[in-house]
């Protein structure tokens, strides 16, 4: 069953009834009811948020069952009823402690039916009275009452003094109200009993429930008449500073000020006609999302008071724009909320194996890392570098790392940035302004513990905006990076519980600071069998799964994958390798969609197949015919690719006894070359090579591959070993290749990236390789399988060079006798043929 309030109307339905505000029926003394006329008990209709005066009218909406039935009962027997205002406006059914002592006698004047259980009523009131005891309860409620009356001389002149004044004051205050209509003045002044005129403007002035009940229950009329005044003496200064105050913000209201007022009343407009716009929605809805994102206490204090400001903005301003984009990132971000780390070992360990082949020492460090996890709660999280050539997998095994420690990952390029803001973000003030990558892949993640990669950590630039590597250096700082500040949101974030992994393939561009900051774990390439083995497990299946392809449709035989891996590809990791079975399974496919296979079919690659899908070789073993000649030595070299190996050709003609060098060569690989060629000078006796071997004769040596910058010092011995070479005639063994710094006393001194260069040897076929001997702690880098398939000389001085790298070793040589000096020939002497020159002479 329905239940609703009885309350005055609103002005609306006032309007409509007819009637004014509790306003007199007569220009003179209210028309009173004889005490002996009010009966002794008398039917209560509770009153809500409004007190009823005697001699106003007042228009009523009604439709509980309780006052309905009162009501009928009451127009039925033509008998007055008893309105007391209830002391709770909440109270849906009132009894004796919920209503005022003190009511208004009054008469239904007028009763409409507004539609079911629905009734609009006119009542006008006669007198007070005092409410004694209720009587009943159901089914209205009754009430024993005592008629009062006011205790005062009408004539007195105190009373008319105060009348005047009350008069006086409610002209003023109709004055500073343009709202009320002009009639109201006229009203006022027509009434001539001094209670009938407090009673009005005590039922109409606007005060609490309270004090208005407090007039009513004061039977005293000069006491009545003061309280009356003393409220409307408080209305009128409250309203003089109102309109004070209204006309000082009009005279200075700007432009803007005037639309934020404007758009103030229309929100009001829209809030009475129940149209609130989606502003006032989405700002209550941004603050639910501010109260669940778990904002630390600082955070939120900032977030607040952006919100509170963000309130006050008008939506058409760009600054509110700004303002809105500011709290929506902020509760976006992960303050809180965390991925459980999946902290079993075994399981790590597996998925890790799973993903990626070989690697062990990436895969130690991991597990180390989870078992102290797993001891100790509140770990910071460990920042990796993973170093190495390209294609080795270092960006994969970030994901593999994730998924092994069930956290969420995220992938930060930070190749080719110059901008120091592209890390720490730009300040609000600046047009577009956005946080940082770091909180941008913060946001993305939605983690506060994901894994973040850093990638191409090397290839960070700098210019006039600033050294974006510097501003690195608090985010991967331990101490530093759980107070992280970025210029946008100007608040402190936390990044300590983040597992940073940054790559790169080289070291040396990464600034000395930043690497100090970095546990790095070098991956070397990939050994011959691992090729295979990946290749076999991971590359093979994956790229069937992506060409559509089924395991049972295509068969790749072992010898035809060594024949990609070795004549196709020529890297240090399995990139490339991973194209070349791509061109495979794409010829392949052709085959299956134009029917030529049978669905049912199986295609089988042999190594002959693979020159006819591939094409020519690209790559091949050229070492034995490059050092099928004296004068060609193998060197090795460090490249960005993992490393390679590098022939180095001398040869000798008539001149002056002048060195050139070509081949793209930097300063220090100059120098080695200088420095090989006078200790040979120095040696030339012991090794069988004439002492005046360059009076005549110019030295060329060249570096091939001429388009390719080449420098560095590990080059001295492979130069050294190829002059020797050419000077003795003596050949450098076809499957030998060697690396090494060499000083005018032929020491051979330690060098870098041997673990490369130890690849790239194995991968082109060398079976020996010499090394300085200080480098031999260097070899348990390099995969065992490598280290079992290669020969290793360990050489501290040039002779131990030159007797493993040439086919005759030719340290204690003699050099061919001098030619003697033509003298004067003896007449009739038999000349003597001259002998040859020692750059003619073959050894």
């Amino acid at each position: 069953m329905r239940e609703r309030k009885e309350t005055a109307m609103s002005d609306k339905e006032k309007k409509g009834a007819g009637a004014g505000a509790q306003v007199a029926p007569a220009m003179g003394p209210p028309v009173l009811i004889n005490k002996e006329d009010i009966p002794a008990v008398l039917p209560i209709l509770p009153l809500r948020n409004s007190v009823f005066f005697p001699g106003g009218v007042l228009p009523l909406a009604v439709g509980r069952q309780k006052t309905i039935a009162l009501i009928k009962d009451a127009v039925r027997d033509e008998q007055v009823i008893g309105v007391v205002t209830q002391r709770r406006a909440e109270e849906e059914d009132p009894g004796a402690a919920d209503l005022y002592t003190v009511g208004t006698v009054a008469r239904v004047v007028k009763l409409l039916k507004m539609g079911e259980d629905n009734y609009s009523l006119v009542v006008q009131g006669l007198a007070r009275f005092k409410v004694l005891e209720l009587v009943q309860e159901s089914p209205y409620l009754k009430a024993r009452i005592e008629a009062v009356e006011d205790r005062s001389v009408v004539d007195d002149v105190e009373v008319e003094a105060l009348a005047i004044n009350l008069k006086k004051l409610a002209r003023e205050v109709i004055e500073l109200m343009p709202e009320l209509p002009a009639a109201a003045t006229e009203l006022v002044e027509s009434i001539t009993h001094p209670g009938h005129l407090a009673d009005l403007i005590a039922a109409n002035v606007d005060v609490p429930i309270e004090e208005k009940q407090q007039v009513l229950e004061t039977v005293e009329l000069k006491a009545r008449m003061k309280l009356v005044l003393e409220l409307l003496n408080r209305k009128r200064e409250i309203l003089k500073l109102s309109n004070k105050i209204d006309s000082a913000v009009k005279g200075e209201m700007s432009k803007t000020q005037r639309e934020y007022y404007l758009r103030q009343q229309l929100k009001a407009i829209k809030e009475e006609l129940g149209e609130l716009g989606e502003e006032e929605e989405e700002l209550d809805e941004l603050q639910e999302r501010l109260k669940k994102a778990g904002l630390p206490p600082e955070v939120e204090k900032v977030a607040q008071k952006e919100l509170n400001r963000l309130k006050s903005i008008p939506t058409a301003s760009s600054e509110y724009t700004v303002a809105r984009t500011y709290l929506d990132w902020i509760a976006d971000l992960p303050w809180t909320k965390r991925t459980d780390d999946n902290l079993d070992i075994e399981n790590a360990r597996q998925i890790l194996d799973t993903d990626h082949y070989g690697l062990d020492k990436i895969k130690k460090r991991i597990l180390e890392y989870l078992a102290v996890r797993k001891l100790k709660n509140d770990m910071r999280g460990p920042i990796l570098c993973f170093v190495g050539p390209p294609g080795v997998g270092k960006t994969s095994l970030g994901q593999s790392i994730a998924r092994a420690t069930g956290r969420k990952f995220v992938r930060l390029s930070l190749g080719g940035v110059r901008d120091e803001a592209e890390i720490r973000g730009h300040r609000r003030t600046y047009v577009g302004a956005l946080p940082g990558r770091i909180i941008q892949s913060m946001k993305k993640a939605a983690t506060v513990n994901p894994v973040m990669m850093l990638d191409e950590i090397d290839k960070l630039g700098a210019d006039f905006r600033g050294d974006p590597s510097a501003a690195l250096l608090e985010v991967l700082d331990p101490e530093q990076n759980h107070a992280f500040s970025d210029h946008y949101l100007d608040l402190s974030y936390d990044l300590s519980k983040v597992m940073f992994i940054g790559t790169a393939n080289l070291l040396d561009p990464i600034p000395g600071p930043l690497k100090d900051r970095m546990e790095i774990l070098e991956l070397p390439g990939y050994t011959f069998e691992e090729k295979v083995h990946i290749a076999q497990n991971h590359l093979i299946p994956k790229q069937l799964r992506e060409h559509g392809l089924s395991a049972d449709a295509i068969a790749i035989s072992e010898k035809a994958l060594i024949k990609i891996i070795m004549a196709y590809t020529r890297e240090a990791g399995v990139r490339n390798l991973e194209r070349r079975i791509a061109d495979v399974c794409r010829a392949i496919a052709v085959e299956v969609a134009s029917g030529k296979i049978g669905a049912s079919a199986k295609r089988s690659i042999e190594e002959a197949d693979v020159l006819e899908i591939l094409g020519p070789e690209k790559f091949y073993n050229e070492t034995a015919e490059r050092t099928e000649i004296a004068g060609v030595a193998t060197g090795l070299a460090w490249t960005a690719a993992g490393g390679d190996i590098l022939f180095i050709e001398a040869t000798k003609m008539p001149g002056k006894g002048a060195l050139t060098l070509t081949g793209q060569l930097g300063d220090v690989m100059k120098e080695s070359a200088q420095a090989a060629l006078s200790y040979l000078r120095s040696k030339s006796d012991s090794l069988g090579i004439p002492v005046n071997f360059l009076e005549k004769t110019d030295l060329h040596i060249h570096f091939p591959a001429g388009a390719i910058p080449k420098d560095g010092p590990s080059a001295g011995v492979t130069i050294l070993t190829a002059l020797v070479s050419l000077l003795t005639g003596i050949r450098v063994r076809s499957d030998v290749a060697m690396t090494g710094e060499v000083t005018l006393r032929g020491l051979v001194l330690p060098v870098g990236g041997i673990k490369e260069k130890v690849l790239a040897a194995h991968r082109a076929g060398i079976k020996r390789i010499i090394i300085p001997a200080r480098n031999e702690k260097d070899l348990l880098d390099v995969p065992e399988q490598a280290r079992k398939e290669l020969e290793f000389v360990f050489a501290a001085h040039m002779d131990e060079v030159l007797q493993a790298a040439l086919e005759e070793n030719p340290v204690g040589r003699k050099p061919p006798a001098a030619p003697e000096p033509e003298g004067e020939k003896k007449p009739g002497a038999t000349p003597t043929p001259p002998a040859k020159k020692p750059d003619e002479i073959r050894v």
